[in-house]
């Protein structure tokens, strides 16, 4: 049977949500699980739509700083992918433990729309006065993702 595990993502010192979720592979950096939607109801983006039955493949690193989560209908139709400017992931007593930095990146699933997203909401956090080589880090993600994914080979070349 597959390893069940808790997904704790924080932001700033706060639990935002916790939800179960399959491990599906870890390499020792980068572990990957299969999560359906966890959130109530339909959260409606404008460039996208989670929902109910929505299933997300999620990529976490212990060593980079950033998540990259596939995201499906229940039906299986890519999405796109939503990533998460996060610190390194812990994995103890089986939870992945993330912090959430603000910054994120949508990626429609033809890959044209690459949107970087809640940059104010980093600029509030204080996090620059407050840990200024953690913001420094989270600037470099936000950008090295958004690199990867005007790639040629996209965000995929990262989930190999």
């Amino acid at each position: 049977m597959a390893e069940q595990l808790t997904v704790v993502l924080t932001k700033a010192g706060r639990t935002k949500i916790r939800y179960p979720a399959t491990r599906v592979a870890d390499d020792g950096d980068r572990i990957c699980v299969r999560a359906p939607w966890a959130a109530e109801g339909v959260r409606d983006f404008g460039f996208v739509r989670f929902e109910p039955g929505d299933v997300f493949v999620e990529h976490f690193w212990r060593t980079r700083w950033y998540a990259v989560k596939e995201v499906r209908t229940g039906d299986g139709v890519l999405k796109g992918w939503y990533c998460d400017v996060t610190r390194p992931v812990h994995i103890q007593s089986g939870e992945i433990l993330v912090e959430d930095l603000d910054l994120d990146l949508w990626v429609s699933a033809d890959g044209t729309s690459v949107l970087r997203l809640d940059e104010d909401e980093f600029a509030g956090s204080g996090l620059a006065a407050s840990d200024p080589e953690a913001a420094a880090q989270a600037v470099r993600a936000l950008d090295a993702l958004e690199d990867q994914a005007r790639s040629a080979s996209g965000l995929s070349a990262l989930l190999r």
